[in-house]
């Protein structure tokens, strides 16, 4: 299953499920619960605004916003958070390509 993330994308499951950019609880609920806003956020961050990033599997995703989340904590020089499995899962549901 492969993965798309891009700032349409994302604009666009906003739209879809009816959620405002600014409803935090929202946000936190399509994005797998408790700090699902935060890795939206994170989502937003790591992908350029003109760009499109693709992954070939979850796991690939995985790595990639764990990463991502662990090269600006450490420039932040905080704690990285951990991405969670429901989290996870619930990205990889949201950026699945079609039919792939």
């Amino acid at each position: 299953m492969s993965l798309i993330l891009s700032h349409p994308i994302l604009d666009e499951l906003l739209q879809r499920h009816r959620i405002k950019s600014n409803d935090l609880a929202g946000i936190d609920k399509l994005f797998g619960g408790a700090d699902g806003y935060y890795w939206y956020h994170t989502l937003r961050h790591m992908c350029p605004r003109n760009e499109v990033i693709t992954w070939p599997d979850e796991e690939a995703m995985r790595a990639a916003v764990q990463n991502h989340e662990n090269e600006t904590a450490a420039e932040d020089e905080v704690k990285p958070q951990v991405l969670g499995d429901v989290h996870v899962a619930a990205i990889a549901r949201l950026l699945a390509a079609p039919g792939g």
